[in-house]
């Protein structure tokens, strides 16, 4: 099992990232590369990896699909699992649950279709459609 771990860590300071991502891509490389999530989502190929393992989890759900994407390259040739962790109680659980609220959101408004609706409206649905709506902006929840 060859693993990439995009979580919170620090390379060798004396080692440049090519260097690392060459190490673990060569057939007799480590079993596991620890980078972080952006350095995860700056372009490397990690194809050599069967799982990516999420445990320093962002706000952002793009920043993780992209460090993700690292594994899914061309050249792939093996099914790459993806683990999330997440302890319950804690501040990551209420975070895991913001990611899922915001891709539902973002799938709602762009997936299934939604970028060809938002491309159809006139400028007055479009106006309507992004339009801060001021009495539901000021009520309490």
């Amino acid at each position: 099992i060859r693993t990439a771990w995009a979580g919170a860590a620090r390379r060798n300071p004396g080692e440049s990232p090519p260097g690392l991502v060459d190490a673990f891509q060569a057939e007799n490389g480590p079993p596991f590369f620890v980078l972080t999530a952006k350095a995860g989502g700056s372009g490397l190929n990690l194809t050599e990896a069967s799982h990516v393992i999420h445990f320093d989890r962002w706000w952002n759900p793009a920043v993780e699909n992209q460090a993700t994407d690292r594994a899914f390259r061309i050249g792939q040739k093996r099914n790459v699992l993806v683990h999330k962790f997440v302890c319950r109680g804690t501040l990551e659980e209420r975070i895991d649950e913001m990611i899922e609220n915001k891709s539902r959101l973002a799938d709602s408004v762009i997936g299934g279709g939604g970028e060809k609706m938002l491309t159809e409206m006139n400028n007055r649905e479009l106006l309507k459609f992004v339009a801060l709506d001021l009495n539901r902006a000021g009520e309490a929840q």
